[in-house]
């Protein structure tokens, strides 16, 4: 696929398609919101959602989440905003904001590991275990001297099987099923209306991020990282927000 010639992006150099074009495909931790010291204590900053309101109207709906989160804090945080949320890396599809949640494979964390998890945070003050449908995380940031330990834990419990790998990320571990990352999810939503036909953007600001990446860019669309692309989250919303100023 030909990617068609871009605009240039207000401030950075980059490029995107014209509005009537574009689907964009957005993490949400380190790209919408900034990393907070716990899941559940990041800031939507004002405005954020009339910005991606706008956005969702000038593409056609063309507006997806794909995040490492369950789809249900997508919907807490911007609740019926994006058309589309995969969550937990792709494991998970709603394609629409009334359909239902599509899970690509299930198959949840041993017991034993969630009991160890558990266990192994309440040794670390400051830490916490994030559990998913099917893996978990083990967030350090308020702990970094729990990062090699973390670690081990994790590539003790991993060991001798497959279905599972670990992952790192944003001061965290992450335990998540083998062969299911961010790719996937935007290949899937490509395929399907309002985003088929359309130019994917898609931006993130992790190592997770980069299958997602990778993806777009075989679409014939477009993949940016934070900072590489933008030096922050907060100059990608920006810039977002100009997007749909002026469209």
């Amino acid at each position: 696929m030909t990617t068609p010639s871009p605009s240039a992006l207000p401030s950075s150099g980059l490029a995107a398609p014209s509005p009537d074009r574009a689907a964009f495909l957005l993490d949400f931790d380190g790209t919408l919101v900034d990393i907070a010291p716990t899941p559940d204590t990041v800031q939507v900053e004002p405005g954020l959602i009339d910005t991606l309101l706008r956005l969702k109207e000038i593409c056609g709906g063309a507006l997806a989440i794909v995040t490492g989160r369950p789809i249900a804090q997508i919907d807490h945080f911007l609740p019926g905003i994006p058309t589309a949320v995969a969550g937990e890396h792709g494991l998970t599809l709603r394609r629409s904001p009334d359909g239902a949640e599509e899970p690509v494979r299930a198959s949840p964390v041993p017991a034993l590991w969630l009991q160890q998890a558990e266990s192994l945070v309440s040794n670390f003050p400051n830490t916490v275990l994030e559990r998913k449908k099917a893996g978990l995380v083990l967030h350090y940031r308020g702990h970094p001297a729990a990062e090699s330990p973390f670690k081990d834990a994790i590539e003790s419990w991993l060991a001798g099987q497959d279905a599972f790998e670990i992952h790192p990320s944003k001061m965290a571990w992450e335990i998540r099923l083998a062969g299911i990352h961010k790719g996937n999810a935007v290949e899937a939503l490509m395929a399907q209306p309002p985003f088929a036909g359309r130019i994917p953007v898609f931006v993130g600001d992790d190592v997770t991020d980069m299958d997602g990446v990778r993806a777009a860019k075989a679409l014939g669309g477009y993949g940016y990282l934070i900072p590489d692309d933008f030096p922050t989250g907060h100059a990608f919303r920006a810039w977002l927000a100009h997007f749909g100023e002026n469209a």
